[in-house]
């Protein structure tokens, strides 16, 4: 489906508490959207309780920056509330609000949207790091990500990088689900379901975001909990889709013992894989068989039902008005 020059666009950054990043990552989108090959305006959606990103937005060029409060907590939610406030646009592009485009972003997204007719585009998302991380984390790739040719279709996709025909999502129904809010996988629920539901997602390899990793990030601990997360929140999202599609109990028991078993497979892998680490003195085998371990027991304890709050948050003390 080609895009019409007169059509429009939005970019939808999602924020929370994080000024400082927002702060940077504003002026780069106001200039991709400046120079945009179809009109195209900034929506700033703002997950905090307080609303705290409200003064710095505001400040800026009010012709292409829009500012939403969304205090229902979790990513679900804010990137819902994007879907439900770019009604009337023909594309959506979302981006996080730590994240910097390449030069031609968004261009490049819009270019392979309107040559493939994709409901969805994805691209790669690069990370770069406040301080060189430890060897061991290094070893263990636990920050690099996919890349593969433009053109190449998907079956599923995070939504950091991701431009959707907005005309296509709605055809489909489709909207994110709120329960996976401060839990994870919601991108890859809503993507897994596109595709179910018949539509394709493109791969455009040129098309980069650089990804900012804080020093908090760049720890073993913090890396493994975030392998964990990833093989937990795989396992309760094919839960659900094994749910929704047929329902029967045959069906979702089937699903259970097939996660189950490749979790313990990974488990086993990542055991073998880190014991020849230790045999050998390869820190790249030890840590890259940790990594396997954690997205094996997150696998398993998901299909056992257990459900990591990766978002969770404390209490608010209070609310602002949105």
């Amino acid at each position: 489906m080609a895009i019409s020059s007169r059509e429009q666009m939005v970019i939808a950054v999602l924020t929370y508490r994080r000024p400082d990043d927002l702060a940077v990552a504003l002026p780069e989108l106001i200039s991709q959207a400046r120079s945009s090959s179809i009109p195209a305006t900034i929506l700033v959606i703002d997950n905090d309780p307080d609303a705290g990103a409200r003064a710095l937005v505001e400040g800026k060029d009010r012709e292409l920056v829009r500012y939403v409060h969304e205090p229902v907590p979790g990513i679900a939610a804010a990137r819902s509330r994007a879907l439900a406030e770019a009604r009337e646009m023909a594309l959506l592009v979302f981006i996080d609000d730590d994240e910097l485009p390449s030069r031609g972003w968004l261009d490049l997204l819009v270019e392979v949207q309107r040559s493939t007719g994709a409901a969805a585009v994805v691209g790669p998302v690069i990370s770069e790091y406040v301080h060189p991380p430890e060897r061991w984390i290094m070893a263990g790739e636990f920050f690099i990500r996919r890349r593969m040719p433009t053109g190449t279709v998907v079956t599923v996709a995070a939504t950091n990088n991701l431009l959707l025909d907005l005309n296509q999502v709605r055809a489909m129904g489709l909207d994110f689900d709120l329960r996976f809010g401060l839990l994870g996988g919601e991108d890859t629920l809503f993507t897994r379901l596109l595709v179910q539901r018949g539509g394709k997602i493109v791969w455009c390899d040129e098309a980069i975001v650089m990804d900012r990793v804080p020093a908090q990030r760049l720890t073993r601990s913090w890396v493994l909990r975030r392998a964990f997360s990833s093989g937990n929140s795989w396992s309760r999202v094919d839960l659900e889709l094994a749910s929704g599609s047929h329902g029967s109990l045959l069906v979702q028991l089937r699903s259970r013992l097939k996660l189950l078993a490749a979790g313990l497979v990974r488990i086993g892998g990542g055991c073998v894989r880190g014991f020849q680490g230790l045999v050998t003195g390869s820190v790249k085998h030890r840590a890259k068989g940790l990594r396997t371990i954690a997205r094996g027991a997150g696998m398993v304890s998901g299909a056992v039902g257990y459900v990591y709050r990766e978002y969770r948050r404390a209490q608010p003390t209070a609310a602002a008005a949105g």
